[in-house]
C-alpha cells in the first residue's frame, strides 16, 4: 500500500543512466532557480515602505534613492557570482569559495547561514504567498497556517518527483508573473504619462521631512535588501544545469538580474507616484494593481500569478538545499544519507529535511512574514560577504589574466554586502540577535559530525602490514523460550556454524528451571542447556551477564561467540503486536556488546 501511495505521488523510480535527462536548460532553470529573487519584488517594496512609515506619509519619497542603492548592490552581486560560476563550476557557491579561500570555519559559517536560510526561503515564501491568497479573499485569514503547511507538503512532493517535472510545473507561474507585473508597470507609467494618475497622490522628491534619520534610512535600504535574496542560488546549482554548465548558469544569472531589476525599480515607482501606503490586510501588490486596473479580472490575474510565484519560490531553496547539503555531506560535515540520490534521481534526504523544517518553522512563527524576513535576510548577507572576500582573496593569490577588473568588482561587492550585514545588526538587533547564536551552534555540530566519521574512518582503515589473528573457534549462544520448532531451526543452524553450542533459558522460578532442563534432556541431549534463574523477570541482565563471561574466557583461546537470536516472522504486519518482542530488545542491547556477532534465525508462519 504505501509502495503504491509512494508511485503515483512521487512517480516510477527512474535509472542512473537517466541522469542527463533531468538537467535543466536556461528558461527552465530561470523558472526553478530564479523564482525566489523574482518573487521578493512582490514584499521588497514593502518592507521599504513599512520602514519610511514610522516618519509619515511625506517620507515615501526616499523610497525611490533607496530603490536605486540596492539597484546597484544587484548589479555587484550579478557580476561578482557570475565570477564564482566560473571559477567554481562545480556548484557549492559561498560554502565552496569561503572555504577553498578563507578556511573550513568561514566556509563552514557560509554553509550553515545558508542551509538556513533555504529554510527561511520555503517559510517566508509560503508566508508571502499566503498574505497574497487572503488579502483577495480576507475570510481565508484564520486559516493561514493551514494554507502554509499544505503548499509546503505540495512543492515537497512536486521537488521529490525530480528536477525537471518540477521546473515543467513552474515555468508557468514564474512566467506568468514577470508578464502580470511587466503589464502592470507599463501600464500605471502609461497611466501617469495620459495625466490619469495625477501628481497630487505623493509628496515631491527633494521634500524636507521632519524627523527623518540615518539611522532609520540604513533601515530601510536594509530591509529593502530583503528583494535580493535568492541571487546566489544560481551559483550554487550550477551541476543541475545542461552542458556547457557554466554558461548556461552564468547567462541565466544575468537573465534573472535584468528582469529583477526591472520589476524592483517598476514597482516601487509606481507605488510612490500613486501613494500606496503599507496595510496590515493588503500587499502593496494589491493595492497597486487595484489603482491601476480596479478590481477585475487583471487585478485577479495580478493577485493570482503573484500568490503563485510567492508560493512556488519556496522552490529555489527546494533546488539550492540539498545540494549544498551534498556538498557539507561530501566534505564530512553532514550525514552520509544526504549523498543519496533518491527514486527520482534527486537528493530526496534534503528535500524532505527542507520540507519538515519549513513546516516547524511556520507554525513556530504562525506564518508571520514580518518577522521571518529581517533574519532570512541577515542569512544570506553573511554567504554574501564571505563569498565575496573569498574571491578576492583568490584574485590576489592567483593572479590570473585580467584579475585586477575582478578583483574590483568583488571588493565593491563585499564593501557594499559588508555595510548591509553591518546596517542589519544594527538597526535590527532584536530582530536578528539569534543568528550569533543559532550559527555557531550548527559549526559546532558540523565539526562533530566531521570527528565522528575522521574517527570512524580511522578504525576501519586496513593496516596492509599487520597480519590479521587467525580465529581458533566460534562458541554459539542460543537463547531459547521452550521446545519448539524455531528453537530447533536455531539450533540446526548454530550447530553448522558453531564448534561449540550452548542454549540457554532463563526460568523466572525453580519448578520450571527444573521442567525444562527434564524436557530438554529427552529432546536434544546433544546440545548442552545453561538454565538461569531471573527472581525478578529480567531476561536481558542474565543472559547478558552469561554472555560477558563467555566471551572473556573465549578471547583467550582466540575463540569468537556469536549470539543466535530465535524468532518466528507472523504472515502479516499486526500479528506482531500480539507477541512479546523479546527477542528484538535482546538483539538490540546485544548490539552494543564489544567482541559479539548477533544474529536472528527467522522462522516464518503460513498462518
Amino acid at each position: 500500500m504505501f509502495s503504491s501511495l509512494k508511485r503515483f505521488l512521487i512517480g516510477r523510480p527512474l535509472k542512473s543512466t537517466e541522469l542527463g535527462e533531468q538537467k535543466l536548460g536556461k528558461l527552465k532553470a530561470l523558472a526553478v532557480l530564479s523564482s525566489d529573487a523574482l518573487s521578493s519584488v512582490a514584499y521588497g517594496t514593502e518592507q521599504i515602505l513599512l520602514v519610511l512609515s514610522t516618519i509619515g506619509f511625506i517620507a515615501f519619497w526616499y523610497s525611490i534613492p533607496i530603490a536605486i542603492g540596492v539597484l546597484v548592490l544587484l548589479v555587484a552581486l550579478i557580476l561578482s557570482y557570475r565570477q564564482i560560476i566560473y571559477s567554481y563550476p562545480h556548484g557549492g557557491g559561498a560554502y565552496v569559495v569561503s572555504k577553498t579561500n578563507l578556511g573550513v570555519n568561514p566556509g563552514l559559517i557560509a554553509g550553515g547561514s545558508l542551509l538556513v536560510d533555504y529554510i527561511l526561503t520555503v517559510a517566508v515564501s509560503v508566508s508571502a504567498g499566503t498574505d497574497a491568497i487572503t488579502s483577495a479573499f480576507p475570510a481565508l485569514h484564520p486559516y493561514t497556517v493551514g494554507i502554509a503547511i499544505a503548499l509546503v507538503v505540495f512543492i515537497t512532493i512536486l521537488n521529490l518527483r525530480g528536477v525537471t517535472e518540477s521546473a515543467s510545473v513552474l515555468a508557468y507561474p514564474v512566467y506568468l508573473f514577470v508578464l502580470a507585473l511587466v503589464i502592470l508597470i507599463i501600464v500605471g507609467i502609461f497611466r501617469i504619462i495620459n495625466g490619469q494618475a495625477p501628481s497630487t497622490l505623493h509628496t515631491p522628491i527633494g521634500t524636507a521631512v521632519p524627523g527623518i534619520t540615518l539611522f532609520l534610512l540604513l533601515r530601510a535600504f536594509a530591509s529593502g535588501c530583503s528583494a535580493l535574496t535568492g541571487v546566489e542560488a544560481i551559483s550554487n546549482a550550477v551541476p543541475n544545469f545542461k552542458e556547457p554548465a557554466a554558461k548556461n548558469a552564468a547567462k541565466t544569472l544575468v537573465m534573472m538580474g535584468v528582469i529583477l531589476a526591472f520589476l524592483f525599480v517598476g514597482v516601487t515607482f509606481l507605488a510612490y507616484w500613486y501613494g500606496i501606503a503599507p496595510k496590515a490586510e493588503e500587499t502593496v501588490v494589491s493595492q497597486l494593481a487595484s489603482e491601476v486596473f480596479g478590481r477585475g479580472v487583471m487585478y485577479y490575474f495580478i493577485q493570482g500569478t503573484t500568490a503563485l510565484i510567492l508560493v512556488l519560490a519556496a522552490n529555489t531553496g527546494f533546488s539550492a538545499f540539498p545540494l549544498l547539503a551534498y556538498n557539507l555531506a561530501s566534505d564530512k560535515y553532514m550525514p552520509r544519507m544526504y549523498l543519496i540520490r533518491g527514486d527520482r534521481l534527486g537528493y530526496s534526504n534534503g528535500i524532505i529535511t527542507l520540507g519538515l523544517a519549513s513546516i516547524l518553522l511556520i507554525i513556530a512563527f504562525k506564518g508571520q512574514t514580518e518577522q521571518l524576513i529581517p533574519l532570512y535576510a541577515v542569512g544570506v548577507f553573511i554567504p554574501f560577504t564571505l563569498s565575496q572576500t573569498g574571491m578576492i582573496v583568490k584574485w590576489v593569490r592567483e593572479k590570473p589574466a585580467g584579475w585586477i577588473p575582478k578583483l574590483l568588482a568583488n571588493l565593491l561587492g563585499a564593501i557594499i554586502t559588508l555595510t548591509v550585514l553591518c546596517i542589519f545588526f544594527i538597526t535590527k538587533f532584536a530582530q536578528v540577535w539569534s543568528v550569533l547564536v543559532f550559527l555557531p551552534i550548527i559549526v559546532f555540530i558540523f565539526h562533530q559530525i566531521h570527528k565522528h566519521y575522521d574517527a570512524v574512518a580511522e578504525q576501519l582503515r586496513v593496516n596492509p602490514n599487520k597480519i590479521p589473528d587467525k580465529i581458533e573457534g566460534n562458541v554459539v549462544i542460543v537463547p531459547v523460550a521452550g521446545i519448539t520448532k524455531v528453537v530447533e531451526q536455531s539450533l540446526n543452524y548454530a550447530q553448522a556454524i558453531g564448534d561449540y553450542v550452548l542454549a540457554v533459558y532463563v526460568a523466572f522460578d525453580r519448578e520450571s528451571m527444573l521442567r525444562m532442563e527434564e524436557k530438554w534432556k529427552r529432546w536434544r541431549p546433544d546440545v548442552r542447556l545453561v538454565t538461569l534463574i531471573s527472581y525478578y523477570r529480567d531476561l536481558i541482565t542474565p543472559i547478558s551477564k552469561l554472555v560477558d563471561t563467555i566471551e572473556s574466557k573465549a578471547e583467550e583461546r582466540n575463540y569468537t561467540v556469536t549470539v543466535l537470536i530465535p524468532q518466528f516472522i507472523p504472515k502479516k504486519g499486526w500479528h506482531n503486536f500480539l507477541h512479546n518482542q523479546s527477542s528484538v530488545l535482546l538483539r538490540l542491547y546485544l548490539l552494543y556488546k564489544k567482541n559479539v556477532i548477533v544474529s536472528t534465525v527467522p522462522y516464518r508462519l503460513h498462518k
